[in-house]
């Protein structure tokens, strides 16, 4: 082979990764978008309580479960 080969498959190569970057990034961005505007609603619901938001969503025991743990 020649150096004007390995420099064709170089080039392909760094297009290749740059493609298969961009391919997942077209995907990943979506996510961090959604998991950016949780994060966004759970600050507004901090401010707007004053509580944290593990206190806002925490769920309430049945009556039976605090029997059974007697």
């Amino acid at each position: 082979m020649n150096d004007t080969h390995d420099t064709v498959k170089d080039i392909l190569d760094v297009a290749a990764i740059f493609s298969t970057i961009g391919a997942f990034l077209e995907w990943i961005s979506p996510v961090f978008g959604l998991i950016g505007a949780i994060v966004g609603v759970m600050r507004i619901v901090e401010m707007a309580t004053g509580k944290s938001f593990a206190e806002v969503i925490k769920w309430k025991k049945k009556d039976d479960d605090a029997s059974d743990k007697s």
